[in-house]
């Protein structure tokens, strides 16, 4: 079995929502004092590679522990859009390039070859993000989710989020955002997973998301 992570590790500084405080890790108990080691983690919910649930845009849809743990579960493709310049859009030709594999995957994976920016100031900079067929594709095709390699599903100045609303306001599905190594991940179907911590009422969470070929 051939297992990829797919996870930015999480730090003090790390790139974080602009106007978002980034995590701090203290220490909680040490060594010597206690005869273990403890860290207090404070960070927001939405930071790192992370998953946004429709609670996150709207009051009174579902929250990440009302879905069953099957929804973060099942077979990704990664759509190849690395050629793309800032300001360029993710459209349904990248998609349709893939024929019916699109249309049997679980999870859209979206490659933009962000994750190199990681850490940089640039990573900010104004992405490629998906013209509305691509969502209206996601949703008539009954995924599970999708997914970025950047920071936001829409441009970080972008305060409506018009993306957002339109994947989470009457659907059942996850946004996934500051993905790593979807370029590793070939242009065949592949077993993912996105696990989110358990919280009670989550509009969002961190994951481990990982690739596995059998």
């Amino acid at each position: 079995m051939k297992v990829l992570d797919l996870t930015h590790i999480i730090s003090e500084g790390m790139p974080v929502y602009p106007g978002t405080k980034p995590p701090t890790l203290k220490p909680a108990s040490t060594y010597g004092k206690d005869g273990f080691r403890e860290t207090l983690l404070t960070m927001f919910s939405h930071t790192g590679t992370h998953m946004d649930a429709p609670a996150h845009l709207f009051a009174g849809k579902s929250t990440l522990d009302q879905f069953p743990v099957s929804q973060f579960v099942g077979r990704a493709l990664v759509i190849e859009c690395k050629e793309l310049k800032e300001g360029e859009s993710i459209t349904m030709e990248h998609v349709s390039h893939y024929g019916e594999k699109a249309e049997k995957a679980d999870f859209l994976l979206f490659h933009l070859g962000w994750d190199q920016r990681w850490g940089a100031e640039d990573y900010f900079n104004d992405y490629p993000c998906v013209e509305d067929e691509v969502i209206d594709f996601v949703l008539e095709t009954g995924k599970k989710g999708i997914g970025f390699d950047v920071i936001g599903m829409d441009p970080v100045y972008d305060l409506e989020l018009p993306r957002h609303k339109r994947l989470f306001q009457t659907n059942q599905i996850i946004n996934i955002e500051n993905l790593k190594n979807l370029g590793k991940c070939g242009d065949e179907l592949f077993w993912f997973f996105a696990l989110p911590l358990n919280q009670i009422d989550a509009d969002g969470a961190p994951i481990r998301a990982v690739a596995f070929w059998e």
